[in-house]
């Protein structure tokens, strides 16, 4: 650790001591009484990160008054009868034209309103409404008319007007009265005192560090199975299940909590003493003997890093067990000092090696059993899949979109040893959550495609803690394969590749953040005519976080806030629906989220025969990809049921009847999995038969498909030959080819119309003798 960090630990440790005794003693004292309880609880947090951090920190930053939304004024102008022009002349609106414009221009006004929070987007705004409010309204109130009509006349000065002006514009922007409050609520920088019932207690916290396979988390789960009460926060459902079923195999008493599912092992439902969750669903209120938070390093995920913040900070227990990458050690036992607690190490190394090979595969040719072809997108799973069942090999398919139990059915297929298939082709979901047995991690391409803290889609080379992760999955210590293997299907990407994984992990310096549910309703209190998008956005532009925390990428939310703004809903129900996790890329799933708020909204609970009526249910097995893409959507819509149904339980009853048929629907998307390359050939037999018979003159003859060319995927857009490819009747490197064989024509036919140019007469020049001729 470097002197820098050094003092800059110390410097913290000396902060906190004197911060951590009026955190408690604030905890203890703390009354937990709905919204108000909170409000108090984050503003003496607050209060307490503005004495410690004075001295570091500077003003707090502008607002983005872009956000500042102009409210809508509905103003009767009845109320004051006229008495304005009663007690004064009539107001000339051409003389009142003249008067608004040269209040405008003076910059006096313009610095003054400055002063006052109106930069110079908000006064023009705020001028515009107030100019159109005093030609308008055939009855201005009275004081108001009163001072105008001293400016007509020549009884008052023009800046007379600044007032009423200032009134109007706090009127049809409401934030700018209440900016410091808006600042407290959203002032972030020490979120370890949002969680007084942690602080209260002396935590013991150890890091279990390690990398891929190395029995980190086994080692932390011992110590879990052993407490009289215990929680497991993991990354994945399929990690949440693991843990579950391990526990209570073991006779240690468990049950299951994830975003979806409920599973209590007590016949009547009470609580076991151990559960096991997804980390979004640990309780912060529960005490607990030992706590695991797993994978400790998606601490810094762009969307989801909130949630280990949270677990880390706020859970309940004795002792925290943190397994992750040990990259992470410095900036973990830097949070722990926030909290005045020490963090103890346990470092472990893999259990079984993995080497990094010297050719790449080049050829699918070359495949051999135990081999996992990791690809980047769902189209390059299906293209290779099909390519592979080409050559009479089987393959299992595991992407992200597919339904847990699918992922585990293809899983157990490709580590059965009785069972033909041994070859897997696979998305980087491969990384965490499922025991494979792999001997040869085979990388198809090394770019990735990856979302920014902007929420900006862009592709880039995988990083090393991304590559680490997948090619940790070669050889494990459970499986057959005591050693495992990485390589590259293309040439190119090998050194490419042994670049990346001889660096090391770059060091994790900052955690996730998110504004709860709490903190938005304050907000909405003060701007109560504001779009919950708007709320969130202005939230964000006015928060400030401490140098160690970044607030966590909101597009998503702001993305379903949107789809349901015409939708009447309470500002919590609202909050709640824009949390839901679902893929906004499927139009389907999108659909039956707006169909759900609708029907929600109207206090019409959604039933077991709505949802089906909405889905269609029963659906037969599918034809094509098209129509398993589609059982997987609704797979989804589904489990947006199960999701909603825990947070609504009288609105969305019957989930018993919706988790039967979800189960049955994983079965039929299963089957379709199996028969994932038919379903390929079924979108247009006759093209692929006949590429089939191309990639095989091409084996046949022994030559090399040539390299993809990311770029052009990039361009990929509507025509048929991205049709073609999107629907895995074309590869990528066949298309290539054909192009280059079409460009090469081209050229050739080019060049011979060249040729048979030069023996014909200059046509042009004899065009223009006769158009002279003409003139003539």
């Amino acid at each position: 650790m470097s002197a820098t960090r050094c003092s800059l630990l110390l410097s913290r440790l000396q902060r906190h001591i004197s911060s951590r005794a009026a955190c408690t003693c604030a905890g203890r004292s703390h009354a937990s009484s709905g919204v108000v309880s909170v409000h108090k609880k984050q503003q003496a947090a607050s209060g307490i990160c503005l004495r410690n951090f004075s001295s570091d920190n500077s003003a707090p930053k502008p607002p983005d008054t872009s956000l500042f939304v102009p409210v809508s004024l509905k103003i009767d102008s009845s109320l004051d009868g006229g008495v304005g022009a009663e007690l004064s002349k009539p107001l000339d609106r051409n003389e009142l034209l003249k008067i608004m414009n040269r209040f405008y221009k003076r910059k006096e006004m313009q610095k003054l309103a400055a002063d006052h929070g109106l930069d110079a987007r908000l006064f023009h705004q705020a001028f515009i409404s107030f100019r159109k409010f005093v030609l308008e309204l055939t009855s201005l109130p009275a004081d108001l008319h009163i001072i105008l009509s001293d400016v007509c006349y020549g009884a008052g000065h023009i800046d007379d007007l600044y007032p009423y002006f200032m009134r109007h514009a706090k009127q049809i922007f409401p934030m700018l009265d209440c900016m410091d409050d808006l600042r407290k609520i959203s002032d972030l920088r020490l979120p370890a005192n949002w969680y007084p019932e942690a602080r209260a207690i002396q935590r013991k916290v150890v890091f279990h560090a390690g990398p891929t396979n190395s029995g980190k988390t086994y080692h932390a789960i011992q110590r879990y199975l052993a407490a009289k009460s215990g929680v497991y926060c993991g990354p994945l459902k399929l990690l949440a299940h693991e843990i579950f079923e391990k526990s209570n195999t073991a006779g240690v008493t468990c049950d299951l909590v994830t975003g979806e599912e409920r599973t209590f092992m007590d016949p009547e439902g009470r609580a076991a003493s151990h559960v096991s969750c997804t980390i979004e669903m640990c309780s912060v209120n529960t005490p607990y003997e030992v706590a695991v938070i797993d994978e400790i390093q998606m601490i810094r995920d762009p969307s989801r890093g909130w949630a280990w913040t949270r677990a880390l900070l706020g859970l309940c227990a004795e002792e925290i067990h943190i397994c992750g990458e040990p990259a992470a050690i410095d900036f973990i036992r830097e949070l722990m000092y926030t909290t005045g607690e020490e963090m103890e190490v346990h470092t472990y190394q893999r259990l079984t090696p993995f080497a990094i090979l010297d050719q790449a595969v080049e050829s699918l040719d070359n495949l051999r059993p135990g081999d996992c072809i990791v690809c980047f997108s769902k189209n390059d799973i299906y293209s290779i899949s099909r390519q592979i069942e080409a050559r009479g090999l089987e393959c299992a398919v595991i992407y992200g979109s597919l339904p847990p139990g699918t992922k585990l059915s293809q899983a157990k297929k490709f580590n059965d040893p009785d069972d033909p298939c041994n070859i897997l082709v696979a998305t980087d979901a491969i990384g965490m959550g499922l025991n494979l047995s792999i001997k040869r991690i085979i990388f198809n391409s090394l770019i990735k495609p990856t979302i920014n803290d902007k929420g900006e889609k862009h592709m880039e080379t995988i990083s090393t803690s991304q590559a680490l992760q997948i090619a940790g999955r070669a050889g494990r210590f459970s499986s057959k394969f005591k050693e495992g293997e990485v390589t590259t299907m293309h040439r190119d990407d090998l050194p490419v590749l042994k670049e990346i994984l001889s660096h090391t992990v770059d060091p994790i310096e900052t955690a996730g953040l998110h504004p709860t549910a709490e903190q938005i309703e304050m907000f909405a209190y003060h701007l109560p005519d504001a779009t919950l998008s708007n709320l969130v956005d202005i939230f964000v532009s006015l928060s400030q976080v401490d140098g160690m925390y970044f607030v966590c990428n909101i597009d998503d939310f702001k993305f379903l806030a949107d789809m349901i703004q015409h939708i009447p809903l309470n500002l919590r129900s609202r909050y709640v629906f824009c949390t839901a996790p679902i893929n906004k890329k499927q139009a389907f799933v999108c659909t039956s989220f707006l169909k759900f708020a609708r029907q929600f909204s109207r206090d019409e609970p959604l039933t077991f025969d709505w949802v089906c009526r909405h889905v269609s249910w029963p659906l037969a097995e599918p034809k094509n990809i098209k129509d398993l893409v589609h059982l997987e959507a609704v797979h989804d819509v589904l489990d947006l049921y199960l999701w909603l149904s825990y947070r609504f339980m009288d609105m969305f009853p019957d989930t018993s009847l919706v988790r039967e048929i979800q189960q049955d629907l994983d079965q039929t998307i299963q089957q379709g999995v199996r028969n994932i390359t038919r379903l390929i050939r079924a979108n247009d037999p006759a093209v692929a038969n006949t590429l089939q018979t191309h990639v095989g003159r091409q084996q046949a003859n022994g030559s090399r498909v040539p390299r993809l060319q990311r770029s052009s995927d990039e361009g990929m857009n509507s025509s048929l030959a991205g049709r073609l490819v999107r629907d895995g009747l074309l590869t990528p490197d066949l298309l290539r080819q054909l192009q280059r064989e079409w460009s090469k024509d081209q050229k050739q036919g080019a060049a011979s119309q060249s040729t048979l140019n030069t023996d014909l007469p200059d046509d042009s020049n004899h065009k223009k003798g006769k158009r002279k001729k003409k003139k003539k």
